[in-house]
């Protein structure tokens, strides 16, 4: 993990460089995001497309950018990002689309391309390229210039949210406000950890990687950060039947999401942008608070003997009017186990003060299988 760390910390270094080429630190990682899918598709062997790869064509890959000469790489990187935005592979069309480089000095990309091929990959192969990512996603999320800690959950409380709830191999899970993909994939890593997936049938192993994981996310440039993590944890596979999908959980775009046995979320704070109100017409209690529109988003969207664990802002448990109501019919419909109080400053936005962790299920079922 140490190699890991060292990695992620020269990564983050390179952010000088972009930021005398005029590039901000939210536009950063989204930069980054594009050059590494290529080098670590090269790195894992996906990049033709065998064995569930991503299948880059060849003028688009790694060695072709890195060959290209110094004064014509920025014109040949910007054609490529075209390129993979249109790519018969969903993936990549999805982690490309609408890409546009913010980089401007032909000497800038130059110095990147040479710093990311000279990255000890071999350590950071074996330590994990998921774990990798992960980290360097943290260290945007803790940079308060970035603005990027709204999107990314502190990974010690996902876990701990994880290993209380304990997700199976035989759940649907869904987090329907699911930034950059932190609880799907820690549910994935405690099933994976507690179970054998190699023994399962192959159509259960099928289902699982095909079926089990959803999400919904906002923000487009999240979103391909949410991509890329989920790719090198294993879970992106097939994304346009699973994974994270782009699009507003609080319009008629939550209807690409499958009813869940298991929803794991951190809902964004706040009312919803420009003040209106959720746009589906299925939520008893219509409000432009954000938290109250995605909680009952979360219990309506369970199945009988589903769970979920969500985190909210304390106001959500005090709050008169319409909040009275949204919890009178929470307690109606849903078993309320448990509320956690969270210490204060665990969140890595600016602003955001300590919340609750809350457990539920619908009536008359127990918690967990």
């Amino acid at each position: 993990m140490t190699r890991t760390v060292d990695i992620v910390q020269k990564l983050w270094n390179l952010c000088n460089d972009l930021r005398d080429d005029g590039v901000t630190f939210h536009q950063y990682v989204t930069e980054l995001t594009y050059l590494l899918f290529l080098k670590m598709a090269k790195e894992t062997g996906q990049e033709e497309g065998r064995d569930g790869g991503v299948n880059i064509p060849p003028s688009n890959r790694w060695d072709t950018l890195k060959a290209a000469s110094a004064p014509d790489r920025l014109d040949h990187y910007r054609q490529t990002l075209l390129d993979l935005g249109k790519s018969p592979a969903p993936l990549v069309r999805m982690i490309y689309a609408d890409a546009s480089s913010f980089i401007r000095k032909p000497a800038t990309l130059s110095k990147l391309v040479t710093d990311i091929d000279a990255l000890d990959w071999y350590s950071a192969k074996e330590e994990g390229l998921g774990d990798l990512y992960e980290g360097l996603l943290a260290k945007n999320a803790t940079e308060k210039k970035s603005g990027a800690g709204q999107y990314f959950t502190p990974r010690p409380l996902i876990d701990s949210i994880v290993a209380v709830m304990n997700p199976t191999s035989d759940d649907i899970i869904q987090d329907p406000a699911a930034g950059t993909g932190g609880f799907l994939i820690a549910a994935h890593h405690h099933i994976t950890t507690h179970e054998d997936e190699y023994g399962w049938p192959e159509t259960k192993q099928r289902a699982y990687y095909e079926n089990a994981f959803h999400g919904m996310e906002l923000v487009q440039d999240t979103q391909r950060l949410a991509l890329m993590n989920l790719m090198l944890h294993g879970l992106a596979n097939d994304p346009e039947r699973s994974g994270i999908r782009l699009g507003d959980t609080l319009s008629s775009d939550h209807q690409k999401l499958p009813r869940a046995t298991l929803i794991l979320s951190n809902p964004p704070f706040g009312t919803k942008k420009g003040g209106g109100t959720p746009t589906r017409d299925d939520l008893t209690f219509v409000t432009s608070n954000k938290q109250f529109a995605f909680l009952q988003h979360i219990y309506r969207a369970l199945k009988t003997h589903g769970r979920a664990a969500v985190i909210l802002p304390d106001n959500v448990l005090f709050e008169s009017g319409i909040g009275k109501a949204i919890r009178a019919d929470l307690m109606d419909k849903c078993t309320l186990h448990t509320i956690l109080r969270l210490p204060t400053g665990i969140f890595y936005a600016q602003g955001v003060k300590t919340g609750s962790w809350l457990e539920l299920c619908p009536t008359g079922n127990a918690l967990r299988p």
